[in-house]
């Protein structure tokens, strides 16, 4: 099925290696803020789920959409904790929801089609970093099965909602992250290879890339366009919590005690320029006839060939060769056919 659909479109459209990165004028820069990308955008109709959207670049996220007239629904781990930083938010409803849980994952997607309700922006925000080698019941190490499986079974469990819609987006939260590695086709689940958190994230990143390509290329027809971003390196947030101490350091992010070093912290993005890439690629009229590509600093990030240093895309990441067969494995190893007629 993918192999047909893919041949069936016009492959000069597509973003494969890169070839649309390259930014378009958006007006916004690194030290935009969330607010501002979404002045003058009415949402007003438009309902949207999003994971995680209860701390950090999620919360910001959740509360400039609904600031903008958009019903937003919160799918959370925490119902405690995200109840007590929703409260009082208008058009904002919260359902549990645990990525490593496949079982949950169904029946969230099946509880919202239920409602018959159209889904015009999936924004698949959720992730966690820095985290010592653990496995979900499948045997999944965990930042593959949370940053990026839970990401395609929800996609793909939500599809006739997004297809209903007539025009919709789905939005990856990707990361500069993506450069510590290439999807290992071998072993992505350290079975055999030593495990190094750094790698296990960098790569359900660079899937989350390649899952972005792909979608965008398949669901367009449909009138659905997906992008992935990176939104930075971002202050305050709570992505680091199970960091190693002498890993930070060693990084040079910090001091002995594990105090974030002045220059680091004077790098770092605050938490509502951390969501305005994430609010940009959700609302933006420039990006109506582009899809398949990674944003960041609230503009399309440009093709960046160096792994050494920070920024931009590197071309692994969308390799369309790369992208098919991850979309294959994704399916095996979820037992999901994403069906998209």
């Amino acid at each position: 099925m993918f192999y047909q659909l893919l041949k069936d479109q016009n492959m000069e459209q597509n973003n494969n290696y890169g070839v649309n990165q390259n930014p378009i004028e958006s007006g916004f820069n690194a030290s935009s803020t969330a607010a501002e990308v979404i002045a003058n955008i009415n949402l007003n109709g438009k309902t949207i789920i999003i994971t995680g959207g209860h701390t950090g670049i999620g919360l910001e996220t959740t509360k400039t959409l609904a600031s903008a007239g958009a019903y937003v629904i919160v799918a959370a781990r925490d119902i405690k904790k995200a109840k007590q930083n929703l409260h009082g938010l208008k058009r904002v409803e919260i359902i549990s929801l645990d990525l490593m849980n496949p079982a949950q994952i169904d029946d969230f997607a099946n509880t919202f089609l239920a409602s018959n309700r159209p889904l015009h922006l999936l924004i698949n925000n959720a992730g966690i970093m820095w985290v010592p080698l653990r496995r979900d019941k499948r045997g999944f190490e965990s930042q593959l099965a949370t940053n990026y499986l839970a990401m395609f079974q929800l996609t793909a469990r939500l599809w006739p909602a997004l297809k209903q819609a007539n025009g919709a987006r789905v939005i990856n939260v990707s990361s500069g992250g993506h450069q510590f590695a290439d999807f290992d086709f071998k072993d992505p689940n350290f079975l055999h290879r030593p495990y190094e958190t750094l790698l296990g994230y960098g790569q359900s990143k660079t899937a989350v890339n390649l899952f972005t390509l792909a979608l965008d290329e398949l669901a367009k027809p449909f009138q659905v366009r997906s992008y992935a971003l990176c939104p930075g390196a971002v202050g305050g947030t709570e992505l680091a919590r199970e960091a190693p101490l002498d890993l930070l350091e060693k990084l040079g992010y910090t001091d002995k005690q594990g105090n974030i070093l002045p220059d680091v912290a004077a790098s770092l993005k605050t938490i509502p320029q951390g969501a305005a890439t994430t609010v940009w690629c959700a609302t933006s009229p420039l990006l109506e006839n582009i899809g398949g590509v990674y944003c960041e600093n609230v503009e399309v990030a440009k093709l960046g060939s160096d792994v050494r240093t920070i920024g931009g895309i590197k071309s692994y990441s969308l390799d369309p060769i790369s992208a098919k067969r991850l979309w294959k494995l994704s399916e095996e190893m979820t037992g999901i056919n994403f069906v998209f007629n």
